[in-house]
């Protein structure tokens, strides 16, 4: 019997098929983000497809939860050379700071969700996050190049003094608080810049 013709891996999919699958991650993001075990027959019914379409897009929970968090990462990291196309080295790294904090805000549940496909014995590792890397590279680059933050900031140092987002709390007010503390980071990244 002649097995049936599996699409190549980037094939495009159809625009229907291609709807159906961004519900599916929509609906899945907010879901496991308030519960991380939801069922995934709750989501596809909530998502409006049936669960072979459901399970065609997202053969298992680990399948579906490290594409929500690759999916996340990558629309933050495509924002960067369109917030610095659009403006200021700086100001373009000032509000893709905030777009990186609402990722990683909104997103807070979905660490549990992480954990959990990706702590068994067996199970897929979690996603580097090598997008939001070289998006914070190419404007920390343009920052250094416009003068306008100190020289010599890498990524690692970005992204060391960045760890404090993961310190507030994402179900308090978390808005003002991040507010304050990415100012103070630019702060302390425009200090000693040679373009100041």
């Amino acid at each position: 019997m002649p097995q049936p013709k599996k699409d190549k891996p980037d094939t495009p999919l159809r625009s229907d098929a291609q709807r159906n699958r961004e519900r599916i991650l929509a609906v899945a993001t907010e879901e496991l983000t308030h519960c991380a075990n939801a069922p995934l027959s709750a989501i596809a019914k909530k998502a409006g497809v049936g669960q072979g379409t459901f399970y065609r897009n997202f053969p298992n929970r680990e399948a579906l939860v490290l594409e929500i968090y690759r999916y996340g990462m990558q629309q933050v990291a495509e924002a960067a050379p369109e917030m610095l196309a659009c403006g200021e080295p700086d100001l373009a790294l000032r509000q893709w700071m905030d777009r990186l904090a609402e990722f990683a805000m909104t997103k807070a549940g979905l660490a549990d969700a992480i954990r959990l496909v990706t702590s068994a014995p067996g199970a897929p590792q979690k996603p580097r996050p090598t997008p939001l890397e070289d998006a914070a590279e190419l404007l920390l680059r343009a920052n250094h190049e416009a003068g306008t933050i100190r020289p010599g900031v890498t990524g690692d140092d970005f992204f060391l003094v960045l760890g404090g987002l993961w310190l507030i709390d994402p179900g308090e007010n978390w808005q003002p608080r991040v507010t304050r503390f990415l100012d103070l980071v630019m702060d302390g990244l425009r200090a000693g810049a040679p373009g100041r």
